[in-house]
């Protein structure tokens, strides 16, 4: 029996239930039960899966509900409403996909240029490098003259006390102030002029010996440009043992005496290997000065005296 063609039939085994969903069926008048629900189980109208007649869902345009579909069409006969996918606004034949996107660093999508980063690293590597060598060798230039600074006193600089400084010979610094020797120098109290202890600067080698007595004195009148504070040098000879003598300027005793020590360490009883020189310092005026060693009460004054000058 064909589907909806015993439609004089009252049974409902007799009835075919799907009858509406085929053409022919809907030919002898099979319809879909009322308002979709309530009936051979079918699904309510408000589900989202409605039973919809086959070729009834046309696609991008509005659905009609089932009461208001157009004629149906024969079995098996294409649907006019039907549009394909592509036809459709925004459709269209599936692009193919584009090129690769090229990178930054060039090698079309093969990622960055890894030389060009690995170079770069390297030339900032350097730099900094280079930058730490140029500073240490900076700072080790600054440290030597530090050092250099540190070790070389200026010039006017004393490392010892007045007096107590030792030479061999004279100071060069004399030359534009007066200088004595033996020949010029004022003797009294029993010093004498000697030429046998060999080592003396003096013109012909003559040196003052005898000064070893109390009262012996020796005066150098002196002239100077301007008033002020000054050196006076004495070169001396000793036979290896310290002496002093008291020093008078202008017939006053002077602040400090001239101290005779062994600064040479010269061997003891050798007089000719004690020839050394010390200073003590002075205030002269403008003009003429006399200036007096005099061996007094308590100096020990064993030695010969072979020069004087000023500084």
């Amino acid at each position: 029996m064909a589907p909806g063609n015993n439609g004089a039939s009252t049974t409902p085994e007799d009835d075919d239930p799907f009858g509406y969903l085929y053409a022919d069926g809907q030919a002898a008048g099979a319809t879909p039960p009322n308002g979709g629900g309530g009936g051979y189980g079918y699904p309510n109208s408000r589900s989202f899966n409605q039973v919809r007649t086959v070729g009834e869902r046309q696609y991008g345009q509005q659905q009609v509900p089932p009461q208001q579909t157009q004629p149906t069409q024969a079995y098996h006969q294409p649907n006019a409403h039907y549009q394909a996918p592509e036809t459709m606004p925004g459709g269209g034949a599936p692009t193919q996909p584009g090129p690769p996107r090229a990178s930054r660093g060039g090698g079309g999508g093969q990622g960055p240029n890894t030389k060009a980063l690995l170079i770069g690293a390297v030339a900032v590597v350097a730099a900094v490098v280079i930058g730490i060598s140029i500073a240490m060798m900076s700072n080790g230039s600054e440290d030597d003259k530090n050092a250099d600074a540190g070790a070389k006193p200026s010039g006017d600089s004393q490392s010892v006390q007045p007096s107590e400084s030792a030479s061999s010979g004279t100071s060069d610094d004399a030359e534009d102030l007066p200088k004595a020797d033996a020949k010029g120098l004022t003797l009294s109290g029993g010093p004498v002029a000697a030429s046998d202890v060999k080592g003396a600067k003096a013109a012909g080698g003559e040196y003052v010996a005898g000064f070893n007595k109390v009262g012996a004195k020796v005066d150098w009148t002196v002239t100077v440009p301007k008033a002020g504070d000054y050196r006076l040098y004495v070169r001396y000879g000793i036979p290896g043992e310290p002496a002093d003598a008291t020093l008078n300027i202008n017939s006053k005793a002077n602040s400090q005496p001239i101290g005779m020590k062994n600064f040479i360490n010269s061997p003891k009883g050798d007089w000719e290997k004690g020839w050394q020189s010390t200073w003590a310092p002075v205030t002269l005026t403008k003009g003429t000065n006399v200036i007096e060693l005099e061996c007094a009460d308590g100096n020990k004054c064993n030695a010969n005296i072979d020069q004087l000058w000023l500084q």
